[in-house]
Parts: structure tokens; sequence; C-alpha cells
């Protein structure tokens, strides 16, 4: 078992290395990221500007030529670096309309993309007129995000690309009535792309060939999912993951942003095929992951293919595609293949109803579940389950901590009559200091001879200390990655538990009327203001904090002793920008574990003022 001064110096280590990646987040990163998206704007000005008016207005597009793919052999897009309103980008294409009970949108017949969805049960922010959630935009729109499926063959033979113009058999693709729309090469061949759409979130395309000229042909089908740019709101922190994902021979795999674009970085220019990570298997899927949304693409479970994730260096885009086997259709044959899409919200429990109706492996673990899965998944069911009795999720969180409080009790009732015997101890472990601090060989042996005559070993609290950890942090990742808590509500002024406190410090939480978050956007000054802008609830947190480890027995080195003093105002600052349902919990937390160490070192006094009893009456 580790020593107690191990444990301490473990403990020291973690708070360091927490601090150092907050103090780089908030002075050196978010400054970066915010000149970086002002750069970013800066251009998309400036190419707006030089647009010719005719494609300003819509009734034209830019005279860039379609081009292949080299890695896939797949179309590539035409000028999107050359952006528009969104509404002008819808325009280029006529359109079949999407009406689902959870998403709306369209198809545009131009390319034959889904390119424009909208979720019609999230709203961007908590505000009754607030815009719903937009997830798909054409690849000419800002933030273009797209999905695409179709045919890769040889260069002689013509498939459709992004200016080929489908014709439709229906004017609305709903949950009642598919859409099936056809095109024509000239050449004998005719593509047809048959779309379903559920209650839910998933597409069902069936792309097939029917070849009537007199040649067999070779095709290959293929479905990409691409974006352009780095999503809104992009947290960039380790515990959650957001970029390329997917399943691939029932191995989960997942890429971050990053990760793609600093290979393709790396890798030597005009080299297409360096620029990817590729992967091979027999079913699965694959697609780009957001905090709370997904886009992604399903093979058949018996379908053998080859996927990448792709970063495109001119257009800075990403792409989660994959490409199935060749296929040879003969004169007067057809062939088809058939894909599924999912473009909606991370709802776990549709996650699943989709993995065990489609077969699709690991489809729930789009959410972030982490390392310790066993533990998240069951914890967030259980999570849903009070919800469901209690109708608000703060209150369901609390009730889940105290919970899980209760079944770790023993755990934890073995640590905090550790560290509350140790705590007795200290006044006598102080005469020891006092009488041998210049031996420290006589000091340690002093100090042992005392654990030994009080029967308290220093080590005892470490095991269950360490049996709790993943489970208190697997229930931190439950309340951070789902997205139950996105725009849920509390009590008082906590309206959103995903977002962080809206009070602050600065402004004497309202008193003042200044609202120091309208400067939050600015490089430095921003990163400080949000750095102090402390709320209610983180200062409960760090107050609940510093009671508990007043509890605990003071390091007897003055270093450690200082830094153990300091970290709950650390803390307190670096927790205060993390969404009010962490900070309600990890206050509520502190809370229970205070009431239940002090209920031992209750039972421990009272038990000991018997036994002196006991002793003075013999």
């Amino acid at each position: 078992m580790m020593p107690q001064t191990d444990k301490k110096n473990m403990i020291i280590a973690i708070a360091l290395s927490v601090a150092i990646i907050f103090v780089w987040q908030f002075f050196f990163e978010l400054p970066r990221m915010e000149k970086q998206r002002a750069a970013q704007e800066a251009e998309m000005a400036l190419q707006a500007q030089q647009l010719p008016a005719a494609a300003a207005t819509g009734t034209g597009t830019a005279a860039v030529p379609a081009q292949i793919d080299p890695a896939t052999g797949a179309p590539m897009d035409q000028s999107a670096s050359v952006k528009l309103a969104r509404d002008a980008a819808l325009a280029l294409s006529p359109r079949v309309k999407i009406d689902a009970p959870k998403i709306r949108g369209s198809i545009a017949l131009k390319g034959g993309r889904i390119d424009d969805l909208v979720l019609n049960n999230y709203r961007e922010t908590i505000e009754p007129n607030a815009p719903d959630v937009v997830l798909l935009s054409p690849a000419r729109a800002e933030l273009g995000y797209f999905a695409e499926t179709g045919w890769v063959a040889a260069p002689d033979v013509k498939t459709p690309d992004a200016e080929s113009v489908w014709q439709a058999d229906g004017d609305t693709l709903s949950p009642q009535h598919p859409v099936t729309l056809t095109w024509d090469n000239g050449a004998g061949l005719v593509f047809t792309r048959r779309i379903t759409v559920d209650q839910d979130y998933m597409f069902d395309i069936v792309d097939s060939v029917a070849n009537n000229s007199g040649a067999a042909v070779s095709l290959a089908p293929y479905s990409r999912v691409k974006r352009f740019g780095l999503p809104k709101g992009l947290d960039g922190i380790y515990i959650l993951h957001e970029g390329p994902v997917g399943v691939f021979d029932a191995t989960l795999n997942e890429a971050t942003y990053g990760d793609v674009r600093d290979q393709a970085e790396d890798a030597p220019a005009g080299d297409a095929n360096a620029a990817v990570m590729s992967f091979s298997s027999t079913g699965g899927w694959l697609g780009l992951s957001d905090k709370y949304w997904l886009v992604a693409q399903v093979a058949p479970t018996d379908a053998a293919f080859k996927a990448r994730y792709l970063y495109g260096r001119s257009d800075d885009s990403y792409q989660a595609d994959y490409t199935a086997a060749m296929r040879e259709v003969a004169p007067g044959a057809n062939a088809a293949f058939d894909h599924k899409l999912f473009a909606g919200a991370k709802e776990v429990s549709l996650l699943e109803h989709y993995r065990d109706t489609f077969n699709i492996p690991l489809f729930e673990r789009a959410v972030d579940f982490g390392y310790f899965f066993f533990l998240t998944k069951p914890l967030h069911g259980f999570l849903d389950w009070i919800y469901r009795f209690v109708g608000n999720m703060g209150i369901a969180i609390l009730t889940l901590t105290v919970l899980v409080k209760a079944v770790m009790f023993p755990l934890a009732n073995k640590s905090y009559v550790s560290m509350s015997k140790m705590k007795v101890l200290q006044p006598k472990m102080a005469e020891l200091k006092e009488q041998y601090g210049a031996d420290k060989q006589r000091f340690q042996q002093e100090m042992m001879a005392l654990y030994k005559k009080e029967k308290v070993n220093p080590a005892a609290g470490c095991l269950p200390i360490l049996v709790q950890i993943p489970v208190f942090y697997a229930l931190y990742k439950v309340l951070y990655v789902t997205i139950d808590m996105r725009h849920a509500p509390f009590f008082g002024w906590i309206d959103d538990l995903s977002v962080k406190d809206p009070t602050t410090v600065l402004n004497l939480f309202g008193l003042i009327p200044w609202d120091p978050s309208i400067y939050y956007s600015t490089p430095l000054l921003g990163s400080i203001l949000h750095f102090l802008s402390i709320g209610v609830w983180p200062l409960v947190m760090g107050f609940t904090m510093w009671a508990q480890m007043r509890l605990n027995p003071t390091p007897p080195d003055p270093i450690q002793a200082k830094l153990f003093a300091v970290m709950p105002f650390l803390f307190t600052f670096m927790l205060a920008p993390f969404a009010a349902g962490l900070v309600i919990y990890w206050a509520w937390n502190n809370t229970l574990s205070i009431a239940q160490q002090k209920f031992i070192m209750w039972k421990l006094e009272k038990a000991k003022a018997k036994q002196a009893q006991k002793a003075g009456g013999t």
C-alpha cells in the first residue's frame, strides 16, 4: 500500500498538473483560438466581397470544374472556399423537402446530397425564440457540412458528381413517403437513389445502378461525411472526444480534429494519400462527432470496405468516408448498395436502439463514455432512470450522488477513519518532530512506534481512495459528455446546467450594472476576465472543498501544508468556467463527504470517551 507521504505527493502532482493544464488553456490556448477564429472570419468576409454578383444573388455558380479525389475516386467539391450566406447556398440547387418529427431540411438535387438539416427539438440557446440547431449546411455555406453517397468507377465511366442534377419522384421526404432520385449518364447507365427516413434521425439510402449499355462496367459504392472548418463551440479538452470516430471490425477508433490535421500537415505537399488515417473492416460505421451531435454513415454488416479520416489542406475540411469493394455490372444487370446515415442528437437510448435494431456495433459509444465505459454507461442509465421520477436533472444528479456515496460508504469509511485517527495524533506527532526533528531516522522510528501504539495504519486509507477515484470520475464524465444536462434547468438563477454559473463576483453578482461577458471574446483580456469571473456556485464549491480539507490532518511538511491550504482557492478559479451542473455536483459531493467525515469523527471521539470512562472506572 502507498505510504501517506507518497499519497500526498501524488495528490500534489495531480493538482499541479491540472493547474498547469487550465492555466495553459486560459492564457494561451483561448487567445490563440480567438485569434485564429478572427482571422478566418476576416478571410471569409474578404472572399464574400470578391464573389461575382451572379453568385452572390444565387443565380449562378462558380466556374470551377468538378474534380476527382485521387485517393478514392469520389467526386470532390467545386470552389467551396468561396462562401455564401446559408440561404443563398441553399438556392443554388433545386431541392426535395425533408419533413420528419425530429428533423427538417432538404436534399439538394444538384449533387444528390443531404446538406440541409435542422433539429426540431434542440435550440441554440434557452431563449424561447432561439433558432433550432442547424446540423448540416451546403458546402458553399459558411461551416458547410454534408453527407453524400455514390459510385466511383474508371475515368471513362461517367458517374454522378457534385454537378449532376437528379430527378425526384416527389417533393417531400417523410417517414410515410420515401423519395427516389434518378440520374441517367447518357451512356446506358441509369443511377437510382431511394431515400427513406424514420421517426428519429436515421436515413436509409439505397444506391443502385442499371446497366443498359452493351458492355460490363465496374463500380464501387462510397459514402462520405464532410465538414468545412471546425464546429462552433468546440471544447477541445481531453475529457471529451470531438472529431472523427468509427467502429472497424468491432473496435472503436477515435481521432481528434487536431490528430487528422497534424498528420496532413506533416505529409508531403501534394500527396493526398499520405494525408489520411486509413482502416479496413467488414461492417461498421464512421463519421464526425460533436459534443452533442453526430453524423455517421453505416455500412451493411457483411460489406467489406476501406475507410479514411481525411483533412483537406486546400479548403480546411474534415472528412470521414468509406469505399466498398468494386463490383462488375454486366449488360442488362443491376447492382445496389444499402447505406444508412445517422444525423442527429446523441441520445444514448436512441443510439442503443439503433445498435440493437440494425446490428450496428458499439453505436452508443459515439457518446464518449471513455475508458471506464463499464462504469459510465450504467451510471448514465441510473441517472436517466432517476430523472424520469424526479423530473429535474439537477435533483437527479444530487440523488445519484447520494446513492453512489451510500454504495461507496464502506470504502470511504475506512479512509475517513484512518484520516480522523491521523488528525487526532497530530499533537503527539508535532511533539515528536520538535523533540527529534534534527534526527530524521529517530523521528521516523518514534512515529512508527506511535502508530503501532495507537493502532493506526497511515496507509489504510490509500486503497479505498484509489478504488473510489474511477467511480467518481465516471460520474463526472457522465455529467459532462451526455446531452442530458443541455438546457436543463435547476433552481434559482441556474436555468441551464450545461453552461457556467451566469453570476459573477466581478459585478457583485448582478448588483453592479455591468456585464463582463461582453469582453470574453477579446484576446487575453477576455481570458483574464473569464478566469476571474467566479459565480455563486463555484464559491460554494470552493468553500466546501476548504471545509473538507480542514477536517484532514495537516501535512507535516510546511511546503505541502501551504500547497494544500491554497488548493481550494486555486480550484475555485479553475473550475468556475465549468458547467453549473458539474460545479453543483462537486459542491454537493464535498458536502456529503464533510457530513460523513464529521459523523465518523464523532463516533471515534465518542468511542474514545467511552474507553477513557471505562478505564477511569476501573
